[in-house]
């Protein structure tokens, strides 16, 4: 598929656009008819791997229907008189997005889902792990991550370079519950190690999994149970588009970025994810998600695939 015919949304997924729009205004491939068991918008999605998807709800799910044949649109010719459609301002993601006078919005992006669009292909920094560098403030993503002081932090739960040796493929995340550690393994015999903070007694979860979806700065569902539980969340909460829970940003537990765990066709309920207490790294206090840094999170999401296989250790 060539780079003319694709446009990036939402969760770094190109977005297969099957309206006939599309066609009229000369943006976007255009499928043959027949396509089936498609999501919610009606749309398919690809990563950067070429896998489909279509999205239920807020999560992406992996498309089991007939591919679709895709074919290239002719280029209309330039509107006379038209002016660029500017990028929305990233250092204030509610603003409207700037644009010369005369030319419509960018079509199907608020400027909240072009910044999400802009954070998850953030490129991940392979250069030597400077502590500094790696934990300091990130203030261009969809929301300002602030700082963090690792320098308050166990060292054994800092990000760090390892050589690896064991079983498993490069690719995998294998998460150790006992040491609070999670290892992201790469070539060459080597892996990246980060803290992770895990579930306290009786809400932990052993098993393999896979990534299913992938989202920067997740709305969050609470279960009814854990809503019921806590009286102070349930004065959190705010009618979403799929229920109740936290709308993405700087007051929810998922923090900067999730990956979504799924046996099969079944979502575990498990996320590794970023979070508001980063000095819980470390510590087996949480309701079974595996939470990290924000910054790791961030440098983990940058790294991994929809589809890479998660390992927790019993």
């Amino acid at each position: 598929m060539s780079a003319p015919i694709r446009r990036l949304f939402l969760a770094g997924f190109t977005v297969l656009a099957l309206a006939s729009t599309a066609h009229a205004q000369g943006r976007g491939p255009v499928a043959e008819s027949g396509i089936d068991g498609l999501g919610d918008d009606g749309q398919l999605y690809q990563d950067q791997n070429g896998a489909f998807y279509v999205r239920r709800g807020d999560r992406y799910l992996p498309y089991t229907g007939r591919p679709p044949v895709v074919r290239p649109v002719p280029q209309a010719a330039p509107a006379p008189q038209a002016g660029p459609v500017y990028a929305p301002d990233f250092d204030d993601p509610t603003a409207p997005p700037r644009r010369a006078a005369g030319t419509p919005p960018a079509e199907g992006l608020s400027p909240i889902e072009a910044a999400k669009a802009k954070a998850v292909l953030r490129a991940p920094d392979d250069g030597p792990i400077d502590y500094a560098k790696a934990y300091g403030p990130i203030p261009d993503d969809v929301f300002p991550v602030q700082a963090f002081n690792y320098k308050k932090m166990n060292p054994a739960y800092l990000r760090q370079e390892i050589a690896y040796n064991g079983p498993y493929e490069p690719g995998t995340i294998i998460v150790d519950p006992r040491a609070h550690q999670l290892t992201l393994v790469e070539q060459g015999g080597r892996a990246r190690r980060y803290g992770v903070g895990v579930g306290k007694q009786g809400f932990s979860w052993s098993g393999t999994a896979t990534v299913n979806s992938k989202q920067a700065w997740p709305d969050w569902y609470p279960p009814k149970e854990m809503i019921a539980r806590s009286p102070k969340l349930a004065s959190e909460v705010d009618k979403l588009q799929s229920g109740l829970g936290v709308a993405g940003g700087l007051r929810n537990p998922l923090g900067a970025r999730a990956m979504y765990l799924w046996q099969g066709n079944k979502d575990t309920l498990f996320r590794i994810h970023g979070t508001l207490e980063p000095f819980s790294i470390g510590k087996s206090v949480s309701s079974g998600c595996i939470r990290m840094i924000n910054q790791d999170a961030i440098d983990l999401f940058s790294r991994v695939n929809v589809g890479s296989k998660v390992v927790v250790l019993n």
